[in-house]
């Protein structure tokens, strides 16, 4: 029995999900949603979330991606493997660390700790009716947490491509056309799609999952946690969804 209602909670709680990002997605379609009240509400959580985030993860990925570039440099020198070393770093961190590290990073600021203020406020009794709190307060940050991961992994790709350059070749303009050959061969049609496609599907993991059971929070809800229960729920589905697009998306660059 206890099994059962488990399955159920959990097939409804997904199924509450996908109800959300419907919602969301018919939010976004809608004119009303851009009006110059909502407009300007839109455009401060954007704004807001953006600017918070983009400062300070940059200078923590310059010196990630400075101490991993320089590893990968020492290294692949010491068994004669420099050749590899540009590709490596790119595939590495621009393909494959960069989206990830974004989304996390815009989830655990901005996304997450909304979806628990949100759930508490809903409990308690706070807040306002569900087609208002969607387009005044769901909508608004759920776009902000998209825009944010977009910004963040777009900055931190340009960031890594040049600091690779510059680690490797110094402040010199003559290598820039054989460094332009290969991230060139790297980054094909397909590379470059699948790379576009996972970071919109982080960002629309780490800004719709930590909302949506917040939504549905009630008295008769089977999500019905508050503080740190709340949080890590969200937390394990949002990690499964980002799990699977990271292997769909190693499948395609590597198989």
């Amino acid at each position: 029995m206890n099994a059962h209602r488990s399955a159920i909670a959990w097939l409804t709680s997904w199924w509450q999900l996908l109800q959300f990002a419907a919602l969301l997605l018919t939010r976004a379609m809608a004119p009303s949603s851009y009006r110059r009240d909502n407009r300007r509400m839109l455009s401060e959580q954007i704004v807001v979330a953006t600017t918070v985030n983009l400062a300070w993860f940059s200078v923590l990925w310059a010196l990630i991606s400075l101490v991993i570039i320089r590893i990968v440099v020492v290294t692949s020198a010491s068994y004669g493997l420099s050749r590899y070393a540009l590709e490596m770093v790119v595939r590495v961190l621009v393909l494959e660390l960069v989206p990830l590290t974004a989304a996390l990073f815009v989830a655990l600021r901005t996304t997450l700790p909304a979806g628990v203020e949100f759930a508490q406020q809903r409990l308690a009794g706070h807040a306002p009716d569900a087609r208002a709190a969607l387009r005044t307060q769901f909508y608004p940050r759920a776009a902000a947490g998209v825009f944010a991961v977009w910004m963040l992994a777009a900055v931190s790709c340009l960031l890594t491509l040049v600091l690779a350059y510059l680690v490797m070749y110094g402040f010199t303009p003559w290598a820039l056309p054989g460094y332009t050959r290969v991230v060139g061969q790297i980054f094909n049609p397909a590379v470059s799609l699948i790379l576009v496609l996972k970071v919109v599907f982080f960002s629309l993991a780490v800004s719709v999952i930590p909302l949506a059971s917040s939504y549905y929070t009630g008295a008769s809800s089977p999500l019905r946690r508050i503080g740190i229960a709340h949080g890590l729920a969200d937390m394990v589905r949002m990690f499964s969804v980002i799990l699977v697009v990271e292997a769909a998306s190693l499948m395609g660059n590597y198989y």
